[in-house]
């Protein structure tokens, strides 16, 4: 009771104090009046500000949904063209195989049944093709011959012999090769039940091997990477090399399965592999098919990044390009060892669209035409040639 009579005191002592003070209230009246002029420029700042900001966020808005607007217009567009793209991809197609050169899958012995016309000019063109001053001019599908389950694998046939044999890897690594008699016998019947399993004494790797003068040659990884010679008629190893380039990477850029991709042409047999030494472009080199010794090698200026494929026309390299997307594949780059073209004076070259994932490309001297693997497709591309000095 005491404490609060004393607060009351004080109290009344302080208020006596400043009534006592008028200038000092007049003080605290000003410096009220004050905070009251600003607090309302500081509103009426506040609602101005806030008024822009919905006006700007209106029009940002509105941007936006205008934005949104045109790329459904784009994307409209784009799907429309694309469908015309397709419609005009398929006409040409139809247009193409509307008179097909007669396969396999209607005759039994040969897949293409020479005419005498073209036999004539090939025997008018004879020495022209000896002198290989050929390039590819533009590339036509021909036929899916068939579908098997793996995405990746490599088929062909003896690229320099008569025989109607076709060959079947599987995948990107196994022991087992099969062997059909002839094209039919591997359309018509399901899966592989209908081939002849060949047992290597070695696992092959990726997808560059090839079928050349009744001998299979194929890649050997483990424990170095190998060219294996394998008589198919002896079933025996005849002879074997390490390839000598070292610190081997990728070949290609969408083809991490390959490191060395053997080809052949008109001329003989050559190997398309990259190293970490030159580990952004393709090499190049011919090997003698009869000892695997390399006879000469290229650097060649064709870039990794992005490669999908490349087979070999008359000693040029053509290199096979994609997207990570997988659209539709293309002849981005050509090498000609003998320097007769460059990738500037080479024909423009499109894959008909088929399904975007090319495992294995193989190039057949004597049909002139390309045994794909595509997506777990096999395809067959005729090929148009024309003489390099006419470009």
């Amino acid at each position: 009771m005491g404490t609060l009579i004393q607060r009351f005191t004080v109290a009344s002592a302080m208020i006596l104090a400043v009534q006592c003070q008028p200038q000092f209230m007049e003080y605290i009246e000003r410096r009220l009046s004050s905070f009251e002029d600003r607090i309302a420029v500081w509103y009426d700042q506040t609602q101005r500000y806030s008024s822009e900001y919905r006006e700007f966020k209106n029009q940002i808005l509105s941007l936006v949904e205008s934005l949104d607007k045109e790329k459904e217009e784009q994307r409209s567009n784009l799907e429309i063209a694309t469908s015309r793209i397709e419609r005009l991809e398929r006409e040409l197609d139809y247009l193409e195989n509307k008179n097909p050169v007669p396969t396999c899958l209607e005759m039994e012995e040969k897949l293409i049944d020479q005419t005498a016309e073209r036999t004539q000019e090939k025997k008018k063109r004879k020495h022209k093709v000896a002198e290989c001053g050929e390039m590819v001019f533009n590339i036509k599908s021909m036929k899916i011959v068939k579908r098997l389950e793996s995405a990746v694998g490599l088929w062909t046939k003896d690229l320099m012999s008569d025989s109607e044999k076709v060959y079947i890897f599987d995948g990107v690594s196994n022991d087992t090769v099969y062997e059909f008699t002839r094209l039919k016998d591997f359309t018509d019947f399901t899966g592989l039940i209908k081939g002849k399993k060949i047992k290597l004494p070695h696992s092959w790797a990726g997808t560059g091997h090839i079928v050349y003068r009744g001998f299979l040659y194929y890649i050997r990884s483990e424990p170095q990477f190998q060219v294996i010679k394998f008589d198919l008629k002896n079933q025996t190893v005849s002879d074997s090399g390490m390839f000598p380039a070292e610190r081997q990477i990728p070949v290609y850029g969408l083809s991490p399965y390959n490191y060395i991709d053997l080809a052949a042409d008109e001329n003989g047999l050559w190997a398309i592999y990259a190293t970490r030494e030159n580990e952004k472009n393709i090499c190049l080199a011919r090997l003698d098919y009869r000892t695997l010794d390399i006879e000469q090698m290229w650097d060649t200026p064709c870039p990794i990044e992005n490669a999908e494929n490349a087979f070999v026309v008359c000693g040029t390299l053509y290199v096979v390009y994609n997207s990570k997307l997988r659209s539709r594949s293309r002849v981005q780059c050509v090498y000609d060892v003998t320097d007769m073209v460059n990738t500037d004076q080479a024909p423009l070259l499109y894959f008909p669209k088929r399904f975007g994932a090319v495992a294995s490309i193989k190039y057949n001297p004597k049909e002139k035409q390309l045994y794909s693997w595509d997506d777990g497709n096999q395809i067959i591309y005729r090929l148009n040639l024309k003489l390099k000095s006419e470009l």
